[in-house]
């Protein structure tokens, strides 16, 4: 049974409290939809001032939408096209200030003002993408992406 705890102290403190919590969620379970689904839930509840988070999942050469939290989403992104399809193609996370200000950027929720999306990097492939959108500018930095990298490296072992 999942608690929702109250995150105290630093902010590396709370993210290491939510990849903890992910081992636990996901222990024994090797379903990938149910683990995604968990993981979009778990970082949902925990970060503020997002209003997206999920998946995407590499399927014939394209991203298409996997477990969220939040509005309904574009259905597929190809690969090289905006955030999600750029972390993808250059196998790196992508953090976004003024998603307005990115090139090619896809508007699926039109609240969103800035993004990070961590690529799911299994056996050196690509596999899927973490994707975060929040209405405000500039949410996210050097701490969270360091510690979303590292819950998406711990997500991979489980799915």
């Amino acid at each position: 049974m999942f608690n929702v705890e109250s995150y105290k102290g630093k902010k590396e403190e709370q993210y290491q409290l939510v990849i903890n919590q992910l081992k636990a969620l996901l222990e024994g379970e090797k379903d990938q939809i149910a683990n995604l689904s968990n993981a979009s839930a778990l970082l949902n509840q925990f970060l503020k001032e997002v209003n997206w988070v999920g998946f995407y999942l590499m399927k014939e050469g394209e991203l298409v939408l996997g477990p969220f939290q939040g509005l309904p989403a574009c259905v597929r992104i190809p690969v090289g096209r905006g955030v999600c399809g750029s972390a993808v193609a250059n196998k790196r996370t992508e953090r976004i200030a003024d998603v307005h200000e990115f090139p090619g950027h896809i508007a699926c929720d039109a609240a969103s003002n800035s993004e990070i999306v961590v690529p799911l990097i299994k056996d050196d492939q690509v596999i899927g993408v973490l994707d975060i959108d929040s209405p405000i500018k500039n949410r996210f930095d050097e701490v969270d992406q360091d510690y979303l990298e590292k819950f998406a490296e711990t997500l991979i072992q489980f799915i």
